[in-house]
């Protein structure tokens, strides 16, 4: 298939620096294999348009770099009130020239103890208080139709007591 051999050589080109930085934080083979396993996945499930994006990058692997990559960064409630409410002003960001977007913190976090955002409970759900995550999945769709990227933060160590990997370790602890 056309999209394997697009994902290979691409993981081709890059293997050994990625191999290289996995393999100086974790030296585990198999936590490696099971990485490669997971991006191949993630690749098979990725949009059409988001695979042209990422050819049209690696073709420009400078795009970044650009004087036109104006970036903003912002607090989705502070600025808008919830995702949906970024999405409305979405025409007004592309006006600005805005290519960039980075959202700060806005996955779900436990009440009152969110660490400003970043002691998240569960990666896979957005604050209620800002949306859903099908508003987000809409948000980035609608950013990449005016050519807009976007980002959250995504800091791995920044987890709440309440999140499964957090409960699952202090399960470990006390066997």
């Amino acid at each position: 298939m056309k999209h394997d051999n697009i994902y290979r050589k691409r993981l081709d080109k890059h293997m050994d620096e990625l191999k290289w930085l996995y393999m100086e934080l974790y030296n585990s083979q198999d936590m490696f294999d099971g990485l490669l396993k997971g991006m191949e996945g993630f690749y098979k499930e990725r949009a059409g348009c988001l695979r042209a994006l990422d050819a049209a990058r690696e073709e420009d692997p400078c795009w970044y770099r650009k004087s036109s990559m104006l970036g903003m960064m912002m607090y989705a409630d502070h600025f808008a009130g919830s995702l949906k409410g970024v999405e409305g002003k979405l025409d007004y960001i592309a006006q600005c020239h805005v290519k960039y977007l980075h959202l700060m913190p806005l996955l779900d976090t436990p009440r009152g103890r969110s660490d400003g955002g970043y002691a998240v409970s569960d990666f896979r759900k957005v604050r209620e208080d800002l949306g859903t995550m099908e508003d987000l999945e809409q948000l980035a769709h609608e950013c990449h139709d005016r050519g807009i990227s976007l980002c959250l933060d995504f800091v791995m160590n920044h987890t709440s007591e309440e999140h499964e990997w957090a409960k699952r370790a202090r399960a470990g602890e006390r066997e």
